[in-house]
């Protein structure tokens, strides 16, 4: 064989179609992940555009989409500032969940003696219906803002402590006995094996968590009024069922589903920075 064919052959063969190979991903990408859910929110609001029209149900029944759009704009200062309130709150009685959630999740798996003994009481306080202990939270807290932020957190609190006990107590056999050939004590064990280990199960807790305070802050302003010295979504909803504009309150609560899907959202991306790197659940596959 001559030398220039043997040197032709050595050559990297370049496949033409690399070049189209990431428009066509992404093309796949879109047409798995987001073609169905456009598709099926098209459908629904287009079902629920002509429901209406069709059966000839009044607005303060059924409002139509373009009834929610009007009213929403219409009274758009009024909305904005009901939803910023409505979030600090969340986000505060979140972060009390979070931070206190793990805490005593850690507490806990440091000592069986100690869950065992404290445990069953997170679960009865998780089945306490909050409005029935409502009104002792706003004796003891007063009306407004502080109230509402201890029921955002009450209810956010369970599923974050529940979650992170699982991961607590559920580290490889192998890698604990593994720790305790080389001496480890309990706290080491705790802060370089268990917790990295409930990493997955802590972000879990997290993200139903983040969604479970909106719920908590608006139930918690239909007890308590307004936070902040200023009504919330659950304080605009109640002022709004009075004066019947059922548009505006198919409003607010759209708004409270989208501030739900947001923090939803943000706890996701933050499980994706910290399991990103090393955990099959967020590891990035092409396919």
């Amino acid at each position: 064989m001559p030398t220039t064919t043997i040197q032709q052959a050595k050559k990297p063969v370049v496949s033409k179609r690399s070049p189209q190979r990431k428009p066509q991903l992404a093309s796949h990408r879109f047409t798995r992940y987001f073609l169905g859910p456009i598709i099926a929110f098209i459908v629904f609001v287009s079902t629920w555009q002509l429901i209406p029209l069709m059966l000839g149900i009044p607005h303060y029944i059924l409002p139509k989409p373009t009834d929610v759009v009007a009213s929403a704009a219409s009274q758009w200062p009024l909305l904005s500032e009901a939803v910023s309130v409505t979030v600090v709150v969340s986000a505060i009685g979140f972060l009390l969940s979070a931070v206190i959630g793990v805490g005593i999740s850690i507490l806990l798996a440091s000592s069986k003696v100690i869950e065992r003994s404290i445990y069953p009481y997170a679960i009865i306080l998780q089945t306490l219906p909050v409005v029935a202990i409502a009104p002792i939270i706003v004796i003891w807290f007063g009306a407004g803002f502080n109230a509402i932020v201890v029921v955002s957190f009450l209810i956010g609190f369970f599923p974050i402590v529940s979650n992170t006990l699982m991961g607590l107590n559920s580290v490889n056999k192998q890698m604990d006995e593994l720790f305790s050939l080389y001496n480890a004590s309990k706290w080491q064990k705790m802060w370089r094996l268990r917790v990295p280990a409930a990493l997955p199960f802590m972000m879990a807790g997290l993200k139903i968590s983040a969604t479970l305070s909106i719920v908590g802050a608006i139930v918690g302003e239909y007890v308590a009024g307004v936070g902040g010295g200023k009504g919330g979504i659950g304080y605009a909803i109640t002022v709004a069922a009075i004066q019947v504009n059922t548009s505006f309150i198919f409003a607010l609560a759209i708004c409270g589903a989208i501030l739900g899907i947001g923090f939803y959202l943000a706890m996701s991306l933050l499980s994706k920075v910290v399991l990103g790197s090393w955990h099959e659940s967020s590891i990035k596959q092409d396919l």
